[in-house]
């Protein structure tokens, strides 16, 4: 085949790289004959000085012509152009580091700070306001581009963890290893008669997947009311508090309670009225005044307010305690106000890619 020329629209020292990789290696030629063939492949648009006996006279030539100026200027507005697009939306992490990299070496922009400053820009602002505000700080002791790559490689991986707006998770109770669930044929026989809530599987199943409702993309633990909706029967997790005594034809105001202890029922619905209440609020169990970004393995508690009464917020829990509904029997989840401990621990869990439809 015929060896590429030079004409200015790639670096003079990967062409020259090339040239002899190709002359020297495969067609044994000596380092004149080499030099020879190369002048012969400039383009000629690009006019080169007398006296060039060497190759690295030839490299230093081409550096000085203005084709190389524009071709360095091309690949640094490239460089300010170029965003970040993970995968979940389409992207490819691999070939835009491929790119990055590329475009830094034919700008010939080697300073690592430089280079911060370039991937600080590729980041778009619309989704990844968490790692925009930690990128410094965790770009603060790199001082290599392999380094450079290697963080931002686990800064793009945390990215992938954090719950967002239609996630789809599960919530494990860490005390027992089982999911919460739901099953929309199943309803308590005692309370409300709402759809029932348990703790069933050690593994997720369909039953346990629940999709994630917030007002912005990226669900912050600082403004974190969330509503849980049950991914199979698409009714909402929460609790009610009125209901109809028909004895005396009269409302009564109160909380269904628990199938099997006092403490507040838990059901699946999908009603819309005012005695309905499906805003969660969480916080991490582990760390106190937590600011960032609900992700996935966080280990939370779910809070949900009493609307009707003192309007206190009392606790999602779980517990060995069991109720029946006909010969099957489910461990039972409430909420409750009394001190908190591991009962009352949830661990968040992103389902990625649902495979077990």
């Amino acid at each position: 085949m015929d060896f590429p020329k030079y004409d200015g629209n790639k670096h003079p020292d990967e062409w020259l790289d090339d040239v002899q990789k190709y002359f020297c290696v495969r067609q044994g030629k000596d380092i004149g004959s080499i030099l020879n063939i190369a002048m012969s492949l400039i383009d000629s648009t690009i006019k080169l000085p007398t006296g060039i006996d060497s190759l690295e006279k030839l490299r230093n030539a081409l550096k000085e012509d203005i084709s190389f100026t524009v071709f360095k200027n091309t690949n640094k507005r490239k460089l300010q152009s170029l965003k970040y697009i993970p995968e979940r939306k389409g992207g490819d992490t691999s070939y835009f580091i491929s790119t990055f990299r590329k475009l830094c070496y034919n700008a010939e922009i080697n300073d690592i700070e430089e280079q911060k400053k370039y991937l600080y820009k590729s980041l778009p602002n619309n989704h990844f306001d968490s790692i925009l505000v930690e990128f410094y700080k965790k770009m603060e002791n790199v001082d290599s581009i392999n380094k450079l790559i290697k963080r931002f490689e686990e800064i793009v991986s945390e990215e992938t963890n954090l719950i967002r707006n239609g996630s789809i998770v599960t919530l494990k109770h860490v005390a027992s290893g089982k999911y919460l669930s739901s099953i929309s044929s199943l309803r308590y026989t005692t309370g409300s008669k709402f759809q029932l809530v348990f703790v069933g599987s050690s593994e997720p199943v369909p039953n346990s997947l629940w999709k994630i409702e917030f007002h912005n993309e990226l669900v912050s633990y600082t403004d974190n009311s969330i509503k849980l909706q049950h991914i199979k029967s698409n009714q909402f997790l929460g609790i009610y508090y009125c209901y109809y005594n028909h004895y005396n034809g009269a409302y009564i105001c109160e909380y269904y309670k628990s199938p099997s202890t006092d403490h507040t029922e838990v059901s699946c619905c999908n009603l819309n009225d005012a005695y309905w209440t499906k805003d969660w609020k969480f916080k991490h169990s582990k760390l106190d005044n937590y600011q960032g970004y609900l992700k996935s393995n966080d280990i939370i508690n779910l809070s949900i307010k009493k609307t009707h009464g003192n309007g206190n917020y009392e606790f999602l829990r779980s517990h060995d305690i069991q109720f029946t509904i006909g010969n099957d029997t489910f461990q039972e989840v409430v909420c409750h106000n009394e001190r908190l401990g591991g009962n009352d621990e949830w661990c968040i869990e992103l389902i990625h890619e649902v495979k077990i439809f």
